[in-house]
């Protein structure tokens, strides 16, 4: 798509995350379709991981643990960069990081016993809930949309040599003083969803959570089937955070109601908030087939992913 304009929500979206995360990275830019998508995916990382209370290594290690759970190595690899540019070689030595660590690594099963004594202060809980809530969502983005690493890998050059210059590169912004709440002008205020109510201490993570869930339902209403939205919720209600069946036939059977181009929605919808790793471009195709355009996809991807994510943000409160 062309370049937004510098006076648009996109540009201006595009002109803070370079200034404030050091790039106009993938993982925020794939939203570029949906302005209102892109700006509360920015404000939602923004709030939390950016500028949320409690050190920054800390919510990178929560970043980069979420990722490597859900088997997103694009995610692991730019967040252990950034640990990198926030805690330079400490971060494996740190009893710290080493117990953020392990609550985030517990953050997809209600019943972990981490849970229950996190390593953070209820003052700093909304920006580490909502760091991990925010990549729970982004990992499934991720995954299903991009390539396996955001590291620029040539000939001659390993991988701990590439994540030490990206480390090197984003070390400016990442110490850059970040003021909680300046993003939040970019979308208008929203309320907050109860079942988000976690963030509810921080205005600022408040009031980011808040516009984002308003976004992503503006779009999945129009991308999703409400009989596709009513089943995937009810599916998400009641996950416990596991990986399904790898047989497929829990998808099958949800959906065998379903007409032929609602059962494409429906598959790509469950799959991205329960198994977004074993979507395919047969799925996609599908699907766009009986909903074609780049923003239906986005919407319902978006929607489904953070559907998920929002579940597990109400057993980590």
């Amino acid at each position: 798509m062309p370049r937004p304009s510098r006076e648009s929500l996109q540009g201006r979206v595009l002109r803070e995350i370079k200034r404030e995360f050091g790039a106009e990275v993938e993982p925020f830019t794939l939203h570029l379709p949906l302005p209102e998508l892109l700006a509360g995916a920015w404000m939602t990382c923004r709030e939390t991981l950016l500028a949320g209370k409690g050190r920054r290594d800390g919510r990178e290690m929560v970043a980069a643990a979420v990722s490597s759970i859900n088997n997103c190595p694009y995610c692991v690899d730019a967040h252990s960069m950034m640990l990198m540019g926030t805690s330079g070689n400490q971060r494996n030595r740190d009893p710290y990081l080493r117990a953020v660590a392990a609550w985030a690594a517990a953050t997809r099963d209600p019943k972990a016993r981490s849970l229950a004594a996190p390593p953070f202060t209820p003052d700093e809980a909304p920006a580490f809930i909502g760091t991990s809530v925010f990549f729970h969502y982004i990992n499934r983005m991720v995954t299903i949309l991009l390539g396996s690493s955001p590291l620029p890998l040539k000939s001659g050059i390993g991988k701990t040599v590439s994540m030490r210059l990206g480390a090197w590169y984003f070390k400016p912004a990442i110490h850059l003083e970040k003021i909680p709440g300046t993003s939040l002008g970019l979308l208008p205020a929203a309320e907050l969803p109860d079942d988000l109510s976690w963030a509810e201490s921080s205005v600022e993570t408040a009031g980011a959570f808040a516009r984002f869930a308003g976004a992503i339902e503006t779009a999945g209403s129009a991308a999703v089937p409400e009989s596709v939205r009513n089943i995937t919720g009810e599916m998400v209600m009641n996950w416990n955070g596991g990986d399904p069946d790898i047989s497929g036939r829990w998808c099958d059977n949800a959906l065998a109601r379903f007409e032929a181009s609602e059962k494409s929605a429906g598959r790509l919808s469950l799959l991205a908030a329960l198994a977004p790793y074993r979507i395919t471009e047969e799925h996609i195709r599908e699907f766009s087939a009986s909903f074609p355009g780049d923003g239906r996809l986005l919407g319902l991807l978006a929607w489904s992913s953070f559907t998920a994510a929002r579940r597990i943000g109400s057993w980590l409160r």
